[in-house]
């Protein structure tokens, strides 16, 4: 027993001293294109000298947007419909030059002759006895009573004396609250034009960061491949092992291309918001990596800076206003219209002149005039009645559009501290996703991983990388949205 377990013991022993022959290492296999790393592009992000910047952007496109200039043609027809109200509070001056030529006729009798009624002439003196009689006709000139040719120069001055009290100054003032209501229209375009840029000009720069984190998710999709064909001819890994990785490179440069391509549609997009010229070079002169400045003041607080900074509630407060004046300019046709006029004639022959003589006479009237009818109560009801509807309408609507700017701010709020959140939350995740990738490569070459697990690694590092991007450009386009709902750039975009 006890030799035989000393035979048992020493079997191993003399095994150990005689290990059988080490084979050769495998040679790794050369690199191709398929496994040669791209150079990463991080000039697509780097700042650039005299590049562009968020606030530059917003000022072009505020500058020369369709939108704004559109408004700006509504706020020059107000200005014009304010100088024509204006001038009903002039009196009214007309004039009329006339030039009359009549035809020649024959005039009837003046008067008729009874029958039996002779009218005689006689040539004996007056008080003497006829010694003859003979017929006298009844005809005159016509020319004596009517001249054929005429001519006329008149002046009237009207002055509407009840429309100053009840309808020239109440349409005036419409029409300046129309005014203010198409300036701030144009406000409104403007700034929303600025916002929209800025967060085209972020947009753009997180399409640029795409692309680097597409080429670098490329460029460890093309390790993994290389490292994948290095383990199966090390006889640790199997084609099927090789094969996904193949594929995994060639999902990634479909990636790639769709980013560059989002990356030319994002500036296509930049370039139309600035109306940029395509020879125009574009560069970014500011980057996503600063900190945001943290936002000030609760929801209430912003709520009521907003309702009170906001174009749009401006603008219906101004229509509202013109819809009211307008209410009351209508109610004046339901009273007499009270004028005066004055009138300067210069005619030959003067109208006034009879009978008429060949020569220009200038004569003068003046006068007052009082003019009512019924049916204008009628017309004044309904224009009363639809003027006040349509203040009503701007009124609810007016409402409608303060209960989105709560319900905007509140959301834009939330979505800035939801970004701010974000962007530390994701550079954690980038920073363990970074680890985990280098432990299950390393696991990978030395025959202890899987490629099944290198694969989740580099799919997690890649979206934590997309990740912290998205929530960098997130934080900036979201306070872009605050400074909007808070109509802060309007005071930035104001005429």
């Amino acid at each position: 027993m006890l030799v035989g377990m000393a035979v048992s013991f020493a079997a191993p022993a003399r095994a150990q001293q005689s290990p059988p022959a080490a084979q050769p290492p495998a040679a790794p296999v050369a690199q191709d294109s398929a496994t040669t790393p791209l150079p990463v592009p991080t000039e697509l992000t780097q700042v650039q000298p005299g590049g562009l910047t968020a606030g530059q952007v917003g000022a072009r496109a505020a500058a020369t947007s369709w939108s704004a200039k559109a408004y700006e043609e509504n706020l020059r027809g107000a200005a014009a419909r304010v100088d024509e109200a204006w001038a009903s509070f002039l009196p009214r001056l007309s004039g009329v030059g006339r030039y009359t030529r009549l035809s020649d006729f024959t005039p009837p009798p003046l008067f008729s002759v009874p029958a039996g009624v002779n009218f005689v002439a006689t040539d004996a003196p007056a008080g003497a006895p006829a010694t003859g009689t003979f017929a006298v006709p009844l005809s005159f000139d016509p020319h004596l009573f009517f001249k054929l040719d005429n001519w006329l120069l008149q002046a009237t001055l009207t002055i509407p004396i009840s429309d100053y009290f009840l309808r020239i100054n109440q349409n005036y003032t419409a029409a300046t609250h129309s005014q203010d209501a198409a300036r701030w229209d144009v406000v409104g375009a403007r700034a929303s034009s600025w916002a929209s840029g800025a967060a085209a000009y972020y947009t753009w720069l997180r399409a640029r960061g795409a692309v680097v984190v597409a080429v670098q998710a490329l460029n460890d999709q093309r390790t993994h491949l290389r490292d994948a064909r290095n383990q199966f001819a090390a006889g640790n890994a199997s084609k099927a092992d090789v094969l996904r990785a193949e594929t995994a490179v060639a999902s990634a440069e479909l990636t790639l291309e769709r980013a560059k391509n989002l990356a030319d549609l994002s500036e296509k997009q930049l370039r139309v918001a600035i109306h940029a010229r395509d020879e125009e070079a574009i560069a970014p002169g500011e980057d996503l990596e600063l900190k945001p400045a943290p936002i000030q003041g609760n929801a209430k607080q912003m709520t009521l800076e907003a309702l009170s900074n906001r174009p749009e509630v401006k603008s219906a407060d101004a229509n509202a206003a013109a819809a009211r004046e307008q209410a009351r300019a209508a109610k004046a046709g339901r009273y007499p219209v009270l004028s005066a006029f004055g009138d300067a004639i210069e005619g030959n022959p003067n109208p006034r002149e009879v009978p008429p003589v060949n020569r220009f006479l200038g004569t003068w009237d003046v006068g007052a005039q009082l003019t009512w009818s019924p049916n204008d109560i009628l017309l004044a009801n309904g224009s009363v009645a639809d003027s006040e509807s349509r203040a009503a309408a701007i009124e609810a609507n007016k409402n409608n559009v303060r209960d989105g700017i709560e319900v905007e701010v509140t959301q834009t709020m939330q979505a800035v501290h939801e970004a701010d959140f974000s962007i530390e939350a994701s550079a954690r995740e980038l920073a363990s996703a970074d680890e985990a990738y280098r432990v299950a490569r390393e696991l990978f070459n030395n025959g202890r991983g899987t490629s099944t697990t290198l694969t989740d690694a580099e799919t997690d590092l890649t979206r934590a990388r997309l990740d912290l991007l998205n929530a960098k450009a997130d934080a900036r386009i979201a306070r872009i949205r605050l400074e909007h709902a808070l109509g802060r750039d309007a005071r930035v975009t104001a005429p």
